[in-house]
């Protein structure tokens, strides 16, 4: 296996670079097939090491041609092979055939199989279904096999991407294998790292099978992996005579009753992203209590927006959102802080409040999860999932600012054509007060950064791997409090990167 590159691509562009390493490198198709069985046999043995029995099943195209090479190169190996065709030998042309031949010719078997057949085997399975060029929902045979794979109670491997998994949105078609590993060939499928593709992928890992470097020369990826070894460059270390004036004064907007602990998270968050100064303006009853929590904070009472008016002056950044509610306060708070014109970070309610009342664009990040971005664009959630790059797209085109798509690989729209993907972090993310921590996080980055998209990359990237430290006691009962100790570190990355900023 090579190295995970951080490039993400769509099935179009896969499908052109593997036109390029056969037409302009002079690599047979063939061979690239026997490169693709050979790694993914390699990925058996790394993921299952004491396994020796492996049932595959192979679809009708490349994909199956891929499976059958792994098929009788595991028979070569000493493994006891069993081989389940969805499609007729007979009916195989190109590669796909030869494979086939080649693995009958070497002594192999291929059964039929039909829908209710019993997986045989004990060890892992193979998914060689159906590959990248899927985009209509499952049926018939194919749609049960998957459900047959999913039903074992076995681990599978899957060939370049899960059958049923679209390969440029994550989006599931009806039903899609859930693999524990995804043997990834040429280039790294967008949809295995956002939506469901997750869930479906399991871990992945990357094959280049020995293409040449430059294959890819002129094209511009669908998106690019956020990578820890950025975070040095974006947060070198900082001078010896530094001061806190240097590092920004952040201003919380939140808070309101019964809602001043995502107000108390986002100004932690953002002290712990190394802002020169915090404050949180809340309701008045709530700030004592915020000062015997956090007293390095400056907790201010507003009860309308004149007295906001000095805050805004001092603040070099805005957090507006956590616990804000819907309410005339909030939405008076919030008018206040966007006719200021300084750099906003806007979740939670600040955009609920957004979509209800739209605004000429400002110096924004805008940080929705799915049911917020729907809400944006007027669309479901369900419409949202289905497609994120598409949503990504719409919220970056509607609203003209730096978008921080939350979810399952989280991705982010700046002023490049090309987005970013976070792919670390993890389930237990999912609990109340995640967010809050992101928008103080963010906030207190980009006052340090006076960059937008860059201290958007740097929070989302920060947030998760803080929470993939935070979640290392188990997933489930994760708390956002349990993130802020685990900032420290992240936001202190030292100077050994090597990669672009």
């Amino acid at each position: 296996m090579t190295m995970m590159p951080r490039e993400l691509w769509t099935a179009a562009q896969v499908r052109e670079l593997d036109r390029r390493a056969i037409e302009e490198e002079g690599i047979p198709a063939r061979e690239l097939m026997e490169r693709a069985g050979l790694a993914a046999l390699e990925a058996l043995r790394r993921g299952w090491p004491a396994a020796r029995d492996v049932t595959v099943l192979c679809g009708g195209g490349n994909n199956g041609g891929d499976g059958y090479v792994l098929a009788r190169r595991a028979r070569e190996q000493g493994w006891q092979v069993r081989v389940l065709a969805l499609a007729d030998p007979a009916g195989l042309d190109g590669d796909a055939a030869a494979a086939c031949t080649d693995y009958r010719q070497a002594g192999g078997a291929v059964e039929s199989w039909h829908e209710g057949d019993v997986l045989p085997g004990t060890g892992p399975l193979v998914d060689g279904l159906l590959g990248t060029g899927l985009d209509r929902p499952l049926e018939g045979r194919y749609a049960a096999a998957v459900e047959a794979l999913n039903g074992s109670g076995r681990p599978v491997l899957a060939l370049d991407i899960p059958t049923g998994l679209h390969a440029d949105t994550g989006r599931e078609l009806g039903i899609a294998v859930r693999a524990a590993l995804t043997v990834c060939f040429i280039g790294l499928k967008l949809g295995l790292f956002t939506g469901r593709g997750r869930a479906c992928a399991g871990e992945v890992t990357f094959a280049g099978l020995h293409v040449p470097p430059g294959l890819a020369a002129g094209l511009e990826p669908a998106a690019r992996r956020l990578d820890p070894r950025q975070l040095a460059h974006w947060l070198p270390r900082r001078d010896r005579d530094a001061h806190k004036g240097r590092f920004g004064h952040v201003l919380v907007l939140g808070g309101d009753y019964g809602m001043g602990g995502a107000a108390l998270l986002a100004g932690r968050a953002a002290l712990r992203a190394g802002a020169g100064l915090v404050t949180v303006a809340t309701r008045p009853e709530h700030a004592a209590a915020m000062f015997a929590a956090q007293p390095e904070l400056m907790c201010r009472g507003v009860s309308e927006p004149a007295d906001l008016e000095p805050l805004l002056a001092r603040a070099t950044v805005v957090a507006a959102g956590p616990g804000l509610g819907q309410a005339p306060w909030g939405q008076a708070l919030l008018a206040a802080a966007l006719a200021s014109d300084l750099p906003c970070i806007l979740d939670a309610d600040a955009l609920n409040l957004l979509s209800e009342h739209p605004r000429a664009p400002g110096r924004w990040i805008i940080t929705p999860h799915p049911g917020e971005a729907a809400r944006l664009l007027d669309t479901g959630p369900g419409e949202v999932e289905a497609d994120r790059p598409a949503a990504l797209r719409a919220l970056r085109e509607r609203y003209r600012c730096v978008v921080v798509l939350k979810g399952a690989g989280t991705l982010v729209a700046g002023q490049g054509a090309v987005p970013w993907l976070c792919d670390a972090g993890n389930p237990g993310m999912a609990s109340g007060g995640m967010g809050d921590v992101l928008t103080g996080l963010a906030a207190g980055l980009a006052a340090q950064l006076h960059d937008l998209e860059r201290a958007a990359c740097a929070g989302v990237l920060v947030h998760a791997l803080a929470a993939d430290d935070a979640a290392r006691r188990g997933e489930r009962g994760l708390a956002a409090g349990d993130l802020l100790d685990c900032l420290h570190g992240w936001v202190n990355p030292g100077d050994d990167a090597d990669l672009p900023a």
